[in-house]
């Protein structure tokens, strides 16, 4: 499979029954009205008007980049860019008054793949959204409301991509008129309604070329003037007529996209669908090259198989560009007006639309949709009516919100004359909402019978009052455990501390192993199965730190209860040959006390499911408020610390628990041990006991990694494993000894992470193990 057709699958299979509805529309629909020819000493008599024409292709449009600064250095002028798409975005780059140079140094240092697809790094993620990514690894959102299941409208809302923009042309106005730009300048985009091409010629440049490059299914649509605009390439992918219309007498049209298909490389419905994609546009590129005059001139570059979404190969499809100028320098230089007027030309570019150096901002008009308040957005905002206009430092603001607001965009623009110039603000709430829904799903086996399931379902109701009172519930369905826990969280001062009461129920399998257990293979059997129940309701203060993390602290009830599930029958031989028969007694215990309760969780990781870089930590205690005999303190921490050189990464865990004070000898509650991660060679769970002491070191090597599709990234490596659990303190640390041995290939998924690996252990013991989700 090709990078290419791992990348289109996503929006393919989304999108084939939107965009057949679209194929009819297109056809029949009409362009829109022609540009009135820009007045003619907008070019000099004596040297014709020179347009571009810019296709659309994702990635591949860096080429753009390639064969402007081919234009730049053989002194060819621009006179009117229209362009769809990727070739929007360069396009209008260019037209605001950027040099070819400064748009590839605009997006050089930056991880272009992250941009274009929304990604921010996960250690500036509030701490709310750091847990639910280790918890729910399913990337799939989802939520309902009104009675009915709803997704976004598209997997990527483009929030980056439009700050990026917004920030490299901040001294435009978002009221300007497209022919006042240094370089008249159109996008295309069509209607997703009508199937209806729509030419932009003013309003928001961002926002413009942010609606050209929607993507259906990939990119969310944009809204302008009522219309709800997706990717102009379904309508015109290479917009030689509007070049034309704009008074043209030459057009150079750079066309980069995608190559279509033989029949026997389509091999799957979702390569038919993208193969419809391609025809759709092919067709109107076609139609659009028929117009081309003899003086025109045709540039294609080579970009191989470079895909749309290879956002990160920007190198490589400059040098495409570049390569197809130099192909053609012959008729390009021929359009050259030499250097001292060449730079005559750049100089005289208008410049009278851009916002004058230092404007201020005289009002603030902030507009929601949904139940986020207006007045948090503007706190948020942190910007005031007097202040000059930073648009960097208000996107960065503002970037924030769409994490801890729950909010599907936030724009924000300038407009207005001056004395009246007005920031307006917009922010949208998830339009899959209101109710969110998180998945988490893992599926654990030896091949030998032993294994588990686990099915995690998250809900989320933010913003149920304009103080911020959220709902949470978290919902657990396995083999081994089953849970439900429930939580109000309300912030507290008009900050990001929160008091939130809470109640949970769980439930899960553990078993019983005599302290001196070294060999597992010996002892495969528990020596008793019990079932662990534990209800608890409590409060708690949450107090987010930074970026760091969060503490908590609060007071709690809770009740455990101990059932049998199963008896074992040992039998002993007398030494005559009779054997003695004796059901092992299970006894039923509970508790009852009331606790306070104290945790700590740093969360630094880069990526919760094959960390490369960070650390985490997350540790909590309880200490018993009660007098009850059975009554009982505990104590867990688990850590994790993660470093990399290159492709090669190694990770380090640790954990330790176990009760402190009372009766150390009777443990109240279990750990659990076993299963891959947990001393991989043995059966998931297989040790229970009331103390636990447990480490790992991992080695991996990433193989690759893919941008976009149903697979992320191919690893493999080796671990090394050591612990033990223990039923008394004073055994807790002092052996004996388990350990485990593994080598592994896995693979992050849109599912989670997949892993196929071998274990070992002494003794003869291994598993050949499949695990689907992650485990600390």
């Amino acid at each position: 499979m090709t990078a290419t057709s791992i990348s289109l699958r996503i929006a393919c299979a989304v999108l084939s029954g939107v965009l057949l509805a679209f194929i009819a529309p297109i056809a029949s629909a009409g362009p829109t009205a022609p540009d009135a020819p820009l007045a003619p000493a907008a070019t000099a008599p004596h040297r014709p008007r020179i347009c571009l024409a810019l296709s659309g292709g994702g990635a591949r449009g860096y080429a753009h980049i390639g064969v402007l600064r081919e234009l730049e250095r053989l002194h060819v002028p621009v006179d009117c860019i229209a362009g769809t798409s990727m070739g929007a975005v360069i396009g209008g780059l260019y037209a605001s008054g950027l040099s070819a140079d400064q748009i590839e140094h605009a997006l050089t240092g930056l991880n272009l793949t992250d941009v274009a697809f929304d990604r921010d790094a996960r250690a500036d993620w509030p701490q709310s959204m750091r847990e639910d990514n280790l918890a729910y690894p399913v990337g799939m959102p989802v939520g309902f409301g009104n009675g009915q299941l709803k997704m976004p409208n598209g997997l990527v809302q483009g929030n980056k991509l439009t700050a990026l923009l917004r920030d490299n042309t901040a001294q435009i106005p978002a009221d300007v008129d497209f022919d006042r730009l240094p370089i008249p300048y159109r996008a295309v985009a069509t209607d997703l309604e009508t199937g209806e091409r729509i030419v932009l010629r003013n309003g928001s440049l961002p926002q413009a070329i942010r609606a050209s490059m929607a993507v259906p299914g990939l990119f969310a649509p944009v809204k302008i003037h009522g219309r709800t605009l997706v990717d102009g390439g379904l309508a015109s992918n290479l917009p030689i007529d509007i070049a034309r219309q704009m008074g043209a007498d030459i057009v150079i049209a750079v066309d980069i996209g995608t190559p279509l298909k033989r029949a026997d490389q389509i091999m799957s419905m979702a390569g038919v669908t993208s193969q419809m994609i391609r025809l759709l546009m092919t067709r109107n590129v076609l139609e659009q090259k028929a117009t081309l005059h003899p003086s025109d001139i045709l540039l294609e570059p080579d970009l191989g198989e470079l895909s749309f979404s290879d956002f990160g190969a920007m190198q490589q499809g400059v040098a495409a560009g570049t390569a197809s100028a130099l192909a053609h320098t012959t008729r390009l230089a021929a359009l050259s007006i030499g250097d001292a007027r060449y730079a005559s030309y750049r100089d005289s570019l208008p410049r009278d639309a851009f916002l004058p150096p230092g404007t201020r901002i005289d009002r603030i008009e902030v507009a929601t949709q949904g139940n986020v308040p207006a007045s948090y957005v503007q706190a948020a905002l942190q910007t005031r009516p007097g202040d000059v206009y930073d648009a960097a430092a208000i996107d960065k603001h503002l970037g924030t919100l769409v994490n801890t607001a729950d909010l599907e965009s936030v724009s924000q623009s300038l407009s207005g004359p001056p004395g009246d110039r007005v920031l307006h603000v917009d922010a949208t709430t998830k339009s899959w909402g209101p109710n969110l829904l998180l998945f988490g799903l893992g599926v654990s086996t030896n091949f030998n019978g032993d294994g588990a399931f686990t099915l995690q379902i998250g809900h989320r109701l933010p913003w149920i009052t304009e103080s911020g009172l959220s709902w949470r519930n978290d919902i657990v369905l396995g083999s081994r455990d089953l849970g439900w826990s429930t939580e109000l969280r309300q912030p507290l001062f008009h900050s990001d501390v929160y008091v939130a009461p809470y109640a949970s129920i769980r439930r899960n399998v553990i078993n019983f192993y005599p302290d001196d257990n070294t060999d597992a293979k010996e002892n495969s059997r528990p020596l008793a199965s019990y079932m662990q129940q534990e209800l608890r309701a409590g409060l708690n203060l949450g107090v987010p730190l930074g970026n760091w993390g969060a503490a908590r602290a609060g007071v709690a009830q809770v009740w455990t209860a101990y059932h049998p599930r199963s008896s074992i029958i040992l039998a002993t031989d007398n030494g005559n040959g009779d054997w003695s028969f004796q059901a092992n007694a299970l006894a039923v215990g509970s508790t009852s006390q009331t606790v306070a309760a104290l945790g700590l969780t740093i969360d630094q990781l880069d990526d919760s499911l094959f960390p490369r870089h960070g650390f985490y930590l997350d540790s909590n205690a309880q200490l018993s408020l009660s007098q009850n005999d059975d009554s009982y303190n505990l104590a867990q921490a688990r850590g994790l610390w993660a470093a990399s050189h290159g492709i090669y990464s190694v990770n380090a865990a640790l954990e330790a628990g176990g009760q402190f004070g009372g009766n150390r000898d009777a443990p109240a509650y279990l750990f659990n041990l076993g299963g891959f991660q947990r001393l991989s060679a043995y059966a998931p769970d297989q040790f229970s006991g009331g103390y636990i002491l447990y480490g790992r070191v991992t080695g991996f090597a990433q193989l690759s990694r893919f941008d976009s599709g149903p697979l992320r990234g191919v690893f493999a490596g080796a671990s090394l494993e050591a612990g033990n659990v223990w039923n008394s303190a004073r055994h807790f640390a002092r052996g004996p000894w388990l350990t485990s041995a593994s080598v592994f290939a896995g693979s992050t998924t849109v599912i989670g992470p997949v892993y196929l690996g071998l274990a070992v252990a002494p003794g003869g013991t291994y598993n050949v193990y499949f695990q689907l989700g992650n485990r600390f």
